[in-house]
């Protein structure tokens, strides 16, 4: 397969954990997404490299889209700072636990889309929240989680956190 999917939500209040994210290989459609992230920045939508530190990318190399607005320098500053590090401390993480084959890490790529709240105030909450939300979707995208079936099983009894209808 050339393309995996995976999501993952962790966290309450303004400081929640929204992860969508892609892994498949350089030559294809994640490579394509993970190429034109890179090269299409945009007023208010900085997409940046997940990095330990800088100088120290994680592999399978991974971009963080943002998944709204950024409105000011203190959210910026959460994406670049306790979000980009949550992002690239969960693949360093999710590689050394071999959920990510270690072999193939220069193969494929990450697009990783990160929720950070206008409002949000607490670091640590962020880092926290994202961490476990990119590891939880790492996961299940390399096992193709929810399947068809689960999916349909749990459909009824499904609540979405932000619909109140």
């Amino acid at each position: 397969m050339s393309m995996f999917v995976g999501e993952s939500l962790v966290g309450e209040g303004n400081e929640v954990s929204h992860i969508d994210l892609l892994i498949g290989d350089k030559n294809g459609p994640v490579g394509v997404a993970f190429a034109n992230a890179l090269s299409s920045q945009k007023m208010g939508h900085s997409n940046l490299l997940a990095v330990l530190s800088p100088n120290l990318a994680v592999k399978p190399a991974t971009v963080m889209v943002t998944k709204v607005t950024i409105k000011g320098a203190k959210q910026a500053v959460q994406m670049f700072g306790p979000a980009q590090y949550a992002v690239a401390k969960a693949v360093a993480d999710s590689v050394e636990a071999g959920v990510i084959p270690k072999d193939q890490c220069e193969d494929l790529v990450i697009v990783c889309g990160v929720f950070i709240h206008w409002e949000a105030d607490d670091d640590k909450k962020i880092f926290d929240y994202n961490y476990e939300a990119t590891k939880e979707a790492i996961a299940r995208a390399m096992k193709s989680e929810p399947s068809a079936d689960e999916m349909l099983a749990k459909k009824s009894e499904a609540s979405h956190p932000f619909y109140a209808g």
